[in-house]
């Protein structure tokens, strides 16, 4: 058995939700991890531990509003832990939020993030414009929901719960609308690692791999099994993937 060294200070995990979810998705993930890697979900204003706020209702209010959780939670961890290394992990809609957010962050506090990390996401040149959802009929995007195996079969079996989660799902796809547009500039000077699901039929390693040319420093590829929700399925796997690309006494 290999023994890893643990890393001298300590890195904080911002994990962002696809979309229709919220940072309940990362609940079990801090006790997988390895002592120094403290996990922190970001959830959107009216959602998860934010519900009571107002919601954000287009790309750029939502960015602002979710670095605003980052940078308020990093600065208060960077006084309890001088040092403190931070990283991004974003699935699928969150993939390109988190890139976002972490480039956001970067700018107001002058700190940058380790790495960000996106699994199961294509990047704004392949996405189409326009909500993709709007003509779908509820019924039908439960279906695809519950065929994509991402999403709990009691919350679509539940009326109350699968409303919620139409609407969740809805709200994100106006969102989503606006990435070609407004996220298409987006550069940042930070490594990335791309995760990729080979059976992964909204997201496969080829459409993966151009997240690349967001940004200026090294970019490491990572095929790992599966369809779209891989990542987020075993989390243990993920976050091993993780370590061992944002601690430098690990490989």
């Amino acid at each position: 058995m290999t023994v890893h060294p643990v890393t001298s200070t300590p890195l904080r995990l911002y994990c962002f939700p696809h979309a229709g979810a919220t940072s309940q998705v990362y609940r079990g993930w801090q006790t997988l991890g390895e002592p120094h890697v403290r996990v922190r979900g970001v959830d959107a204003p009216g959602r998860g531990t934010r519900r009571q706020e107002r919601k954000a209702v287009n790309y750029h209010g939502l960015v602002r509003a979710m670095a605003e959780q980052v940078v308020a939670d990093l600065l208060a961890e960077r006084e309890r832990s001088p040092g403190l290394r931070w990283a991004t992990f974003g699935h699928s809609f969150g993939a390109t939020m988190s890139l976002a957010v972490a480039d956001h962050v970067t700018r107001q506090t002058g700190v940058a993030p380790v790495r960000a990390v996106l699994s199961g996401a294509v990047p704004p040149a392949l996405q189409r414009p326009g909500a993709l959802l709007a003509a779908v009929p509820d019924e039908e995007l439960l279906a695809r929901t519950a065929a994509d195996g991402g999403t709990p079969p009691a919350v679509i079996a539940e009326p109350t719960m699968s409303r919620i989660l139409l609407r969740m799902l809805r709200e994100d796809d106006c969102v989503r609308a606006e990435f070609a547009r407004e996220a298409a500039g987006l550069r940042v000077d930070f490594p990335l690692t791309l995760i990729a699901a080979r059976e992964d039929v909204h997201a496969p390693p080829e459409k993966v791999w151009p997240w690349s040319a967001h940004s200026s420093a090294p970019v490491h590829r990572v095929e790992i099994e599966g369809g779209h929700f891989a990542a987020v399925q075993h989390p243990k796997d993920t976050l091993t993937i993780i370590c061992d690309d944002t601690d430098p006494g690990r490989g």
